[in-house]
């Protein structure tokens, strides 16, 4: 259907947030199609699962909205982003935010330049609620109100795989949606929106003090990315640059932290996407309190409005591309390293052969990996991607190894990173780190963290 503008979706939620209508699809049942989308497009709603799955009562759907040029399907040289929100189902905020951020999307397509372009050069996925039984529990006290918690009275974001800890559990509906999810969706970059404090929080969330700990951080191999993403949008926020905005909160310089330095957190979403999901993810903390009177609402879009945006165009920094055999044809799982930064689950490429490196200017010497081939060593240039909304982009054509004969039973490297394997890495350096999934994608869903606040 062609459509000169984007309308939004209204109807009310059951518990309407502050008693007060919010547009587009709001509620324990977020995803009717509107059937209308971006000029010349759909608006694409998913089904990820239904967080009650198992229990005797029903639970609430959980929906994302794909957003894009293409928002059906992945197009090859076009990175995936997704916000979550409403992890904890009290902290509501995110939520509000993320609601208004798709009506701000769909009504500025091709009339504002930055909107325009960041849908005509990313896909764009937003989860509004993680924990839409914990929304739908939750009363309005500013810190202590009751939804935090899912259905089943767990955490979620205490609840993923941790690479940092043996102790294994049984995985909650949500949580595991998102594993899921991100085994089918080849995610560059992604967010999760939180309340309790104003600041943006970076991985690692948690550490067993092996090499990874340094000045009571717990240090990423891509720490320097990870810092500038968070200042990218703590300084483009009015406020959160300041680092003291709460009462009760710790003072954070730049308005920034690292999570292992703020406080331990097992079991986290933020760590699980970056260790096994190839995707950058950072906790944005956005309001001091987590259920705040709906007069507030107004200001908290005004100070986060071009943050969020600002965030999302940082899925293009970097280097993107395809690997591609002796033949010229793309090959999944082949191993895409960068000198100097050891990652703990090397990154891969996808079932397009592609690969996405998220990376600040500069000059980087990768190494590509892949069996009956020789391995590649190239550096590159790399410039600050997101002015043109479009990381470098690269194809790394491979070399057929005269030596090597790969046997049908072994042509490329396993599919994911598994718990073994991780082990096997660690041992020695960092004695007690464990791991679990791989890394694939769906059409639609995203992940969260955050702590007690």
């Amino acid at each position: 259907m062609n459509v000169t503008s984007f309308p939004t979706c209204v109807r009310r939620l059951k518990s309407t947030h502050l008693g007060r209508k919010e547009k587009l699809l709001a509620g324990g049942d977020l995803g009717r199609w509107c059937g209308v989308g971006l000029p010349g497009q759909e608006l694409v709603w998913s089904w990820v699962a239904r967080s009650g799955a198992g229990v005797e009562l029903p639970g609430r759907d959980l929906w994302v909205l794909i957003l894009g040029k293409n928002p059906t399907e992945h197009q090859i040289g076009i990175p995936e982003f997704k916000y979550v929100g409403n992890m904890h189902g009290n902290e509501v905020v995110g939520r509000v935010l993320l609601l208004q951020l798709i009506d701000y999307l769909t009504r500025g397509y091709l009339k504002d330049q930055l909107v325009t372009r960041l849908l005509n050069s990313t896909r764009v996925h937003i989860l509004v609620s993680m924990n839409p039984d914990g929304f739908e529990s939750s009363n309005r006290d500013c810190m202590y109100s009751q939804g935090r918690f899912n259905k089943n009275g767990v955490d979620l974001n205490r609840n993923f795989p941790d690479a940092f800890s043996k102790e294994s559990g049984t995985r909650e509906m949500e949580v595991r949606a998102i594993i899921d999810w991100l085994k089918t969706e080849s995610f560059v970059l992604s967010a999760n929106l939180h309340g309790g404090a104003v600041v943006a929080s970076y991985p690692y969330d948690n550490s067993n003090k092996g090499a990874e700990l340094k000045g009571g951080s717990s240090i990423t191999p891509d720490n320097d990315v990870f810092v500038h993403l968070a200042k990218t949008y703590s300084y483009t926020h009015t406020l959160m640059h300041k680092g003291d905005q709460c009462y009760d909160s710790k003072d954070f310089t730049d308005g920034i932290t690292n999570g292992y330095n703020w406080y331990p957190l097992p079991g986290g979403m933020q760590d699980y996407n970056y260790v096994w999901g190839q995707c950058l993810e950072i906790t944005l903390e956005l309001s001091c309190c987590k259920f705040p009177n709906e007069s507030e609402l107004p200001g908290f879009w005004d100070a986060n409005r071009d943050a969020l945006l600002a965030y999302m165009q940082q899925v293009h920094l970097g280097v993107k591309g395809q690997v591609l055999d002796a033949d010229g044809k793309p090959v999944q799982n082949s191993l895409v390293e960068v000198e100097g930064r050891p990652n703990l689950c090397p990154f891969r490429t996808d079932s397009n052969g592609e690969y996405y490196r998220l990376l600040l200017p500069g000059n980087y010497t990768f190494k590509v990996t892949y069996p009956g081939h020789r391995v590649l060593m190239e550096t590159l240039a790399v410039p600050y991607g997101p002015a043109s909304f479009s990381a470098l982009s690269h194809d790394f054509r491979l070399e057929r190894d005269a030596a090597t004969t790969p046997s049908p039973g072994n042509t490329h490297p396993p599919e994911s990173c598994t718990s073994s394997q991780v082990w096997e890495s660690l041992e020695g350096h960092s004695p007690g780190l464990v791991s679990w999934g791989g890394t694939f994608v769906l059409v639609l869903q995203a992940a969260c963290s955050t702590m007690l606040l």
